[in-house]
């Protein structure tokens, strides 16, 4: 059983890399409830909510390195803005690491499944939501491949307070908080998807680092799964990296949207029925 648990973390890494890298996630949506329901399934207990999200954010910062260094090459990220983000993300990310330690199975169930709800109707709506232009303190200009120019911008402050709540959500459900970057860089600061796809990935490996920096520290990352979802979620990330230069991903975000509506009603139901 144990042999199959891994081969199975090992396709799911692949996966939840795969689908992380292209949307700017991250892979967390699908690792945290992953570990918890696998492997409590073969092992009973052995995973609880603390451990589940530190291993899957040490997972994540392999994803998040992989795609990276992938998008890097293709020019699309915004480097200067990931590097600013990443100043209040990085306490935020410490905070998470916290506030984790407070929250009981049911709690972390519950939130969790909340959270997902939210990002649900969050992608439902972004669609209708009106890009909105401020007066930024940052200008950016992106070129697509098709030649098309975008304009972008943000307000520092504004990019500081949403960052450092990427980053305690990054450690709080161990998920990188790119389910909250990748929509806030579109709808507050008019990124195009694939520059806030990418920038959010960087964002996420430098959050991910800090985050699981500290929970090694207090010993929550099983790095026996982790291995097992290590090697999978490398190739994932370059996967999703190279999937995003190539094809549009209206289908993909679909299916992620569907993915997140029945993680969220899982881990609600197992909250309220436990």
């Amino acid at each position: 059983m144990i042999v199959l648990l891994a081969l199975l973390l090992a396709v799911i890494g692949l996966a939840a890399g795969a689908i992380g890298s292209l949307a700017g996630l991250g892979g967390g949506i699908i690792f945290v409830p992953a570990l918890l329901y696998f492997v409590n399934l073969v092992e009973p207990g052995a995973m609880t909510p603390q451990i589940a999200a530190a291993t899957s954010l040490a997972v994540i910062a392999i994803t998040a390195l992989s795609s990276t260094t992938a998008y890097v090459k293709q020019k699309r990220v915004d480097t200067q803005t990931a590097l600013l983000f990443f100043l209040a993300s990085a306490p935020g990310a410490v905070a998470g690491v916290y506030l984790n330690k407070l929250l009981q199975t049911e709690s972390f169930s519950l939130l969790f499944g909340l959270f997902q709800l939210g990002m649900f109707a969050l992608m439902m709506g972004k669609d209708r939501i009106r890009p909105r232009t401020l007066q930024w303190d940052v200008k950016r200009t992106f070129i697509d491949g098709e030649g098309i120019e975008y304009e972008y911008g943000y307000k520092r402050w504004i990019a500081l307070i949403t960052a450092f709540f990427v980053g305690v959500t990054s450690s709080l459900f161990g998920v990188g908080g790119g389910s909250l970057m990748v929509p806030a860089m579109i709808i507050l600061f008019r990124f195009p998807p694939h520059v806030a796809t990418a920038t959010s990935m960087m964002v996420i490996f430098l959050s991910a680092i800090v985050g699981s920096v500290t929970n090694v520290l207090h010993g929550h990352v099983d790095w026996l799964y982790a291995a097992c979802l290590a090697p999978g979620a490398w190739i994932g990330g370059k996967l999703g990296a190279m999937l995003a230069a190539r094809i549009k991903g209206k289908t993909l975000v679909l299916l992620l949207r569907i993915l997140i509506l029945l993680i969220a009603l899982q881990m609600i139901g197992e909250a309220v029925f436990a």
